[in-house]
């Protein structure tokens, strides 16, 4: 058999949260969405190294004004968290709290790839849950610190009244920061798994992230507790923790964890698995491997971010993109100009593209990567702006901008630090088409962004500094690419993007 060589990070891209499962010779992969939407993406591996997007399991899950970022409203940093993919008896269950709802969801259906999902409201907020079936009955196990377990019904819709809900178990406290949570919950062999992250406060070992897990073989326990890994792969003590484990046909245990890596978001990396006196032990030697092989034949590579020519025959874009809280169907299209993304102001953003409906986006990816447009202006009204974001609370912007006397400007804008936009600077422009640039450097942790626009898309210039990226949470998400249209004065107006050109660096 040939093998599959894997390099760690497996994606250099912000996929946090990760839960991942195989049926059969297939591997299934959820992760945290939050505002994006289509959310919870669902990713698909044959060798646990080549992943692609296959679906989502929501286009939208609420419809509200936060939701639709109006009336000031956003959920940004919020929306849907640390999802639990399971499969059960020939259905897929997906389930994750929200913050902003303080509902708790679960999703399921037949056909991960195709749908479609069957959605059922929980009330109550359970932090990072963890799905566990065991036999015919359903558990969810959730918390922070205080581990609580809850009994659903059997196809997991509802509470079961009769069923267990009580508080399963206390973490350990003393000199911990960020205690237990992100539960990943199996039975195997007779013995109960929970998988939990804990982040000690500096001082105190050494100071990360890092794996945790208890085992019983009551599922009430009583529980012992073991640290599985503790390792930064060499990256500015930034530790590998929080997801979850499982099998191959050939009997060999991995993990799919994740790691914190600044501006570009938290990555997933894949660590072996072995079982010693029936704990799984994780990594080799301690150690996350950044290079090894797996006994799986290399699937065909499919790019995670693509670039798109808008060419497309029905009103529907590639799975690669994401919209910036839920779009206005509306107000998008790309067969009215065939061959252009189009967007249209149907409602004013006077705060400027962090409050900009329908801004289109994808995730970037390290060590560097650039995304290009070219955009036509020429139906933009005053007070208009266009162009291409690095999306995440300290943003940056380039694009075009139409003055109340109809001229036209280039301009670079970041956040004045109350969310607005700040020009750093303007060039006056009078044509109709113009090509933007940003290009994203996240090689060792330099993490900055830089801003260009050309006339002909052959001679670049710079505009405005350089951006300085920073992960924050308020947004809780890597830097995104995205493409933006909004009105400060009046409605009606659109921009039409011809197309979005995406290169990325190799390792």
């Amino acid at each position: 058999m040939n093998k599959t060589q894997v390099t760690n990070p497996i994606i250099w891209a912000d996929v946090p949260d990760v839960d991942a499962i195989r049926v059969g010779n297939a591997y299934y992969m959820v992760s945290t969405s939050m505002h994006s939407m289509p959310g919870c993406p669902i990713m698909r591996s044959e060798d646990l190294m080549h992943w692609e997007v296959v679906s989502y399991v929501y286009d939208t899950f609420e419809d509200n004004e936060a939701h639709r970022l109006e009336g000031g409203k956003n959920i940004y940093g919020q929306g849907s968290w640390a999802a639990s993919l399971r499969h059960h008896r020939g259905t897929f269950y997906v389930c994750f709290s929200s913050n902003d709802t303080r509902k708790f969801y679960v999703y399921r259906t037949d056909n991960i790839v195709q749908g479609p999902w069957q959605r059922s409201v929980i009330d109550g907020l359970r932090h990072d849950p963890g799905l566990l079936f065991d036999d015919d009955r359903v558990f969810v196990i959730y918390g922070n610190g205080d581990i609580y377990i809850t009994e659903l019904t059997a196809d997991a819709a509802a509470l079961k009244s009769d069923g267990i809900h009580q508080r399963l178990f206390e973490t350990e406290a003393e000199g911990i920061g960020l205690r237990c949570e992100g539960c990943h919950a199996y039975r195997i062999n007779g013995y109960y798994y929970l998988l939990f992250i804990e982040w000690p406060k500096a001082g105190f070992g050494n100071g990360r992230r890092r794996q945790i897990c208890y085992r019983s073989r009551e599922l009430l326990g009583p529980y012992e507790r073991r640290i599985v890994l503790d390792d930064d792969l060499g990256y500015h003590n930034k530790g590998i923790a929080q997801g979850g484990m499982f099998d191959t046909p050939d009997g060999k245990w991995y993990a799919m964890l994740f790691q914190d890596h600044d501006a570009v978001g938290r990555i997933p990396c894949l660590v072996p698995v072995a079982w010693e006196e029936d704990w799984p032990v994780f990594g080799i030697e301690g150690k996350v491997p950044e290079r090894f092989e797996v006994d799986l034949p290399q699937a065909v590579v499919k790019p995670l971010v693509i670039s798109d020519e808008f060419e497309y025959e029905s009103n529907k874009l590639a799975l690669n993109w994401q919209w910036n809280h839920n779009p206005d169907h509306r107000l998008w299209s790309v067969t009215e100009r065939p061959g252009f993304l189009r967007l249209t102001t149907g409602s004013l953003a006077p705060a400027g593209v962090l409050q900009a409906r329908n801004t289109l986006t994808q995730r970037t990816e390290g060590p560097a990567c650039t995304g290009t447009v070219l955009l036509d202006t020429e139906h933009m009204k005053p007070g208009d702006h266009a162009g291409l974001v690095a999306l995440q609370s300290h943003f940056g912007t380039v694009g075009v901008k139409v003055a109340e006397n109809g001229h036209k400007f280039i301009a670079m804008s970041v956040n004045d630090g109350s969310g607005r936009e700040k020009e750093l600077e303007t060039v006056r422009y009078r044509g109709s088409e113009v090509h933007l640039r940003i290009d994203f450097d996240f090689e060792n942790s330099k993490d900055v962004a830089s801003f260009h626009y050309s006339v002909d898309g052959a001679e670049w210039m710079q505009i405005g500094g350089e951006l300085n990226m920073r992960y924050t949470l308020d947004h809780f998400m890597g830097y995104r690419i995205g493409l933006y249209y909004y009105a400060t004065r009046q409605t009606g107006g659109h921009a039409d993007f011809d197309y979005f050109r995406y290169e990325k660096a190799e390792r």
